[in-house]
């Protein structure tokens, strides 16, 4: 693996890592830093270049399963720790999961054909970014929910149609989903917590099932290139993942949506 590779992959597994769960849309900084500036798919054929992406995504898949063990743990009934109040159910995780599910098998040959683009990358962050003021500005402001064992299945449904919009590129899956959680009267941390959850399982099965459709471009040349990404990933995923957590109750939604708006124009001001 050439310097030049390495520092592709370097830099692409930080980018998916920092942004991946935070509200600022990760497919859309992926599009961007790739295809604007890095230029990855010069380096290998664009299918390698796919695959490469979701072994990073893994990367920072792992780095939520590891930070949230114990959940994981008492969603699979692995933990010793008895609960005999209300708790979060894999049942309410599939309620949540079921919307976007639904659609994006219905719709992926049209997403992946006519939605990956800059242009609709910068649509999305702008839309999104809007979403998250709205969501700040007209949360309830009583009765919040301050953890996810008291979401209910009505919640986790809506929260999950919330989801839907994400399918649109540079809308962000977290950013949809927080700022449908703290409308429904979910705090922050509450919101972004579960977000991170549901995201666990609906990434694992798309990556698992986008790796075995392309198992053969895992040859020797390029299996460097993948290790770098992932671990990149993940390192900087764990940490920024923590470092999220700790913010988002604190500072809330609106300073994303200003840095999404002030990229965006950015952007689009160097690239058109």
């Amino acid at each position: 693996m050439s310097l030049w590779e390495f520092f592709v992959a370097l830099i692409l597994g930080i980018v998916e890592g920092l942004t991946e769960f935070a509200p600022v849309s990760s497919t859309g900084h992926m599009i961007i830093v790739d295809d604007a500036f890095l230029r990855s798919k010069d380096l290998y054929s664009q299918e390698v270049a796919n695959t490469f992406k979701v072994v990073i995504q893994l990367g920072s898949i792992l780095a939520v399963v590891l930070l949230f063990k114990d959940r994981f743990k008492n969603l699979l009934g692995l933990s010793k720790v008895k609960n005999d109040g209300p708790r979060l159910t894999l049942r309410q995780i599939f309620v949540g999961l079921l919307p976007a599910g639904i659609l994006g098998l219905l719709f992926e040959d049209y997403i992946d054909t006519y939605l990956f683009s800059t242009k609709t990358v910068l649509i999305g962050l702008v839309a999104g970014a809007i979403l998250m003021i709205i969501a700040d500005k007209y949360r309830p402001k009583t009765e919040v929910i301050e953890t996810v064992d008291k979401i209910t299945y009505k919640q986790a449904f809506l929260i999950g149609l919330f989801q839907c919009i994400a399918l649109w590129p540079g809308f962000s899956r977290s950013g949809s989903t927080i700022s449908g959680g703290v409308l429904l009267g979910l705090s922050h941390r509450t919101a972004a917590d579960f977000t991170f959850i549901m995201a666990v399982p609906i990434m694992l099965g798309a990556s698992a099932i986008s790796i075995l459709g392309n198992l053969e471009y895992f040859t020797q040349d390029v299996i460097p290139f993948f290790i770098v990404g992932f671990v990149s990933a993940f390192i900087v995923a764990l940490l920024s993942i923590q470092f999220f957590l700790k913010l988002i109750n604190k500072i809330k939604l609106v300073p994303f949506a200003i840095y999404r708006i002030v990229l965006a124009v950015v952007i689009y001001f160097i690239l058109f």
